[in-house]
C-alpha cells in the first residue's frame, strides 16, 4: 500500500530537482540521489558544468533562478526540490533571484522543497547577505500548499580558505572577525548529507526551520592554530583587521564596493551578536566534521595547490 507521502507526492519514484547543482552542496545531494537510484534534474547556468551528473544518469537544465517562467518548467513533474540562492553579488539581485524562485514555486505547483539559508535568517536586516535568505524564506513561507525545510547552516568551514592567498604572503590570517568570539562552523559537505537525507525520507510538513550548527563552537584565534598545525606553521596567529581596512581588501580581490559593503555589515552583525544561532546545540543540528578534519581534508589540498613553483 502506498503511504500519503505517496500520494501527495506523486509516488516514491517520482523527480528531484536541485538548484545550484554544481555547487559545495548540491553536488553533494545530486550525487547522494543519484546513489540511491532516484531520478535527479540539475539545474544550472552552464550546461558544462552539470555534464558530470548526466554521465550519471541526471537530466540537465539550464536556467537562471531569476527566470521564474524557466525555473517553472524545470519544477514541472517534480516530487520536491532543492532551493538555493547564488553567491550574492548584490541585494538587488537576491531580490530578483527569490522572486523568480518563489513564483516558480507556485506556479509548478511543487510540494516539497528544502531550502537553504542561513543561521541568523531570523533576523529582517541588517545581516547582509543574510537579509536576503530571510526574505527569500518569507516568500516560500507564503505559499500556501508548499511544505518547506528551510536550513539555517552556521559559518562555512569554507569561507576559511579566502586567507591561504593571506597566509602564504604576509604569514598571519587576518580578518574583521572578533578573535575570541565562538562561533559555530560548519562543513558545507554536512550540509549537503543533512539535506540530501531530508529530501529522501520527505519527513517534514509545513514551514519548518533547522539550524545546523557543525561539530562544535570554535573562536577565530582556535581555528587559526588548528590551521597552523596542520599545515605546520606554528607560529601562525590571527588578528582582527578594521573594517575599512577589510573592504577595501574585499574590493582588491574583485568585488566591487557595494557587494564589499555587504559582507562588512554581514561582519558586523556577527561581531555584535545580532546574527547568531538561535537553537541549543544538540544531537539534532549538530554535524560530523570537526574543524581539524576540514583542515586535513580540504584546507591543507587548498593551502599546497597554491604553493608557488619550485
Amino acid at each position: 500500500m502506498s503511504s500519503l507521502k505517496d500520494k501527495v507526492t506523486g509516488g516514491s519514484d517520482g523527480l528531484y530537482v536541485i538548484l545550484g547543482a554544481s555547487g559545495n552542496t548540491g553536488s553533494i545531494i545530486a550525487n547522494f540521489l543519484l546513489s540511491k537510484g532516484q531520478k535527479v534534474r540539475v539545474v544550472g547556468r552552464d550546461m558544462a558544468r552539470l555534464s558530470g551528473f548526466v554521465r550519471k544518469g541526471a537530466e540537465a537544465f539550464t536556467a537562471d533562478v531569476s527566470d521564474a517562467a524557466a525555473l517553472s518548467k524545470a519544477f514541472g513533474g517534480a516530487r520536491a526540490a532543492y532551493l538555493m540562492l547564488p553567491p550574492i553579488t548584490t541585494r538587488e539581485d537576491q531580490e530578483r533571484q527569490s522572486d523568480g524562485i518563489a513564483k516558480a514555486v507556485k506556479e509548478s505547483g511543487l510540494r516539497y522543497a528544502v531550502d537553504l539559508s542561513s543561521y541568523g535568517a531570523h533576523v529582517p536586516e541588517g545581516t547582509g547577505p543574510v537579509t536576503g535568505l530571510h526574505s527569500s524564506e518569507q516568500k516560500l513561507n507564503a505559499i500556501s500548499d508548499l511544505n518547506v525545510l528551510h536550513l539555517r547552516p552556521a559559518y562555512f568551514m569554507e569561507n576559511n580558505l579566502s586567507a591561504i592567498d593571506m597566509i602564504r604572503g604576509m604569514g598571519l590570517f587576518g580578518h574583521a572577525l572578533l578573535p575570541d568570539l565562538k562561533l559555530p562552523m560548519i562543513a558545507t559537505r554536512d550540509v549537503g548529507d543533512y539535506a540530501a537525507q531530508r529530501l529522501l525520507d520527505l519527513d517534514f510538513s509545513g514551514k519548518q526551520t533547522r539550524e545546523l550548527l557543525g561539530e562544535r563552537d570554535l573562536t577565530m584565534t582556535e581555528a587559526t592554530a588548528v590551521i597552523a598545525r596542520g599545515i605546520g606553521k606554528p607560529d601562525l596567529r590571527y588578528e582582527q583587521f578594521p573594517y575599512d581596512q577589510v573592504e577595501q581588501a574585499l574590493v582588491q580581490t574583485g568585488f566591487s564596493r557595494k557587494k564589499a559593503a555587504v559582507y562588512i555589515e554581514m561582519f558586523r552583525a556577527i561581531n555584535t551578536g545580532v546574527l547568531a544561532a538561535q537553537e541549543p546545540r544538540s544531537p539534532e543540528n549538530g554535524t560530523a566534521t570537526s574543524f581539524e578534519k576540514f583542515v586535513q581534508d580540504v584546507f591543507l589540498a587548498a593551502y599546497r595547490a597554491k604553493a608557488p613553483a619550485a
